[in-house]
C-alpha cells in the first residue's frame, strides 16, 4: 500500500522520480523498489517523503478512500440530536482548498463533463427526483436522498430520470 501511495501522490504533485528521490534524500533505485513495492522503507524514510510530497504520514500508510462513495437515504450513518435540528453525517470530504455550493437542476437529457483538474472531486445531494450520476465507467442511480461523491478528474455524467430533479453539488478544488 505504501509504494501505490508514494506513487499515485508524486504522479498527482507532477513531481519526477529522480525530483522526489533527491528531496527524500534517497536513490532513485530505493524509490523505485519503495513505488513498486518490494522495498521495506523505514520510519525516517517515510517521513522524507512524506514530507517532500507535502503530504501526512498517514496519507502514505492508509488505503485511500474508494473513488466513488455513494449513501443511500436509507443507511444507517451517524446522527446526532438536536432541540430544533436533527444532522446525519453523508460525508467527510479533506479540503485544502476551495468549495464551491450549487444548487442545481438536472435534466432528462444526458449532460456529459469533461474531466475537471486532478484532485477536484464532486458531492452530490439529491433532494428531488431520481438521477443517474457519476464517472462515465461506474454511472449510479440515486433516488431522493441519496448523495455521491467521486474523483472528478475523470469524464463523469448527469442525466434526470423524473421530470423534476434537484440537488445540491459541492465541488471541491484543491490548493495548488
Amino acid at each position: 500500500m505504501v509504494g501505490q501511495n508514494v506513487h499515485r501522490l508524486r504522479t498527482a504533485a507532477g513531481t519526477s522520480l529522480a525530483d522526489l528521490a533527491a528531496a527524500g534524500g534517497i536513490s532513485k533505485t530505493t524509490l523505485h523498489g519503495i513505488e513498486q513495492g518490494q522495498g521495506n522503507p523505514t520510519l525516517s524514510t517515510l517521513w522524507a517523503l512524506a514530507t517532500a510530497l507535502k503530504a501526512s504520514l498517514g496519507e502514505l500508510l492508509e488505503t485511500p478512500a474508494s473513488a466513488v462513495e455513494v449513501v443511500r437515504a436509507d443507511d444507517r450513518r451517524p446522527q446526532v440530536e438536536g432541540d430544533a435540528v436533527s444532522a446525519r453525517l453523508l460525508h467527510r470530504i479533506r479540503v485544502r482548498g476551495t468549495v464551491e455550493v450549487y444548487d442545481i437542476a438536472i435534466g432528462q437529457n444526458t449532460q456529459h463533463s469533461d474531466a475537471h483538474l486532478p484532485g477536484v472531486e464532486e458531492c452530490l445531494v439529491l433532494t428531488r427526483g431520481h438521477v443517474t450520476t457519476g464517472p462515465a465507467d461506474s454511472l449510479t442511480d440515486l433516488a431522493e436522498g441519496d448523495s455521491i461523491r467521486f474523483d472528478a478528474g475523470r469524464p463523469h455524467q448527469y442525466r434526470g430520470q423524473a421530470a423534476c430533479n434537484r440537488a445540491v453539488l459541492l465541488m471541491v478544488h484543491p490548493d495548488n
